[in-house]
């Protein structure tokens, strides 16, 4: 399995990413200090999800940052991704692991304190921890926890978490304290007038906090 930085973690909306497209909103943010991108498209069907996520992998190949595909198997194995993402309800993580092999990333998110305790690190990379707060980007989403929730939730994980959840960067000091491993942004960057600077002063508040 691969190393993986969770610190600036992009998550890609192809409605918020519109004004640039999501290639070169990634491509920016990646320069501005994103570490890891993934790839979310739930309208799009797989061919969209394989066509965009072929072109991201050349757009950020030698820069460092992992592409992630969001909740499509068939698309990050075609894609030859970094690391597929599941949320509790696209199926069960040993299944998803056996599909894509050891070499992959596997992320899952959680939103409970016993989903984040079952996580199997034999099987599990990483945890996606959430809604730290509501947002307009899942309008489904679960009830959103809180910086407390949020607490109890990376300490209850076995893995490494990512929160995610209408953060910005007045929340990098409040969520990196809660003992995450890095912020998952969606509107933070993507629709933003200049994602690279976006992507930029994140990274430097959350290098200003590991200081």
């Amino acid at each position: 399995m691969k190393g993986f930085d969770l610190s600036l973690y992009l998550v890609l909306d192809p409605d918020l990413c519109a004004s640039y497209g999501m290639v070169e909103t990634a491509r920016a943010a990646v320069e501005g200090g994103a570490t890891m991108v993934q790839l979310r498209d739930k309208t799009g069907g797989t061919q969209r999800m394989i066509e965009t996520g072929l072109a991201l992998r050349q757009a950020l190949a030698g820069t460092g940052a992992l592409l992630i595909v969001n909740d499509d198997i068939e698309a990050a194995g075609r894609i030859g991704a970094d690391g597929l993402h599941i949320g509790q309800d696209d199926g069960d993580p040993v299944a998803a692991r056996a599909r894509i092999g050891n070499d992959m990333i596997l992320g899952v998110s959680v939103e409970t304190v016993e989903a984040a305790r079952r996580l199997d690190p034999a099987v599990v990379d990483y945890a996606g921890i959430g809604p730290v707060f509501a947002t307009p980007t899942k309008p489904d989403h679960k009830q959103p926890v809180g910086l407390d929730g949020l607490a109890d939730l990376v300490a209850a994980s076995p893995v490494p978490s990512v929160a995610i959840g209408g953060l910005k960067g007045e929340h990098v000091e409040a969520v990196l304290k809660t003992g995450a491993d890095g912020l998952a942004v969606v509107s933070a960057i993507c629709g933003t007038p200049d994602p690279r600077a976006a992507a930029r002063a994140l990274a430097v508040l959350i290098e200003g906090v590991r200081r």
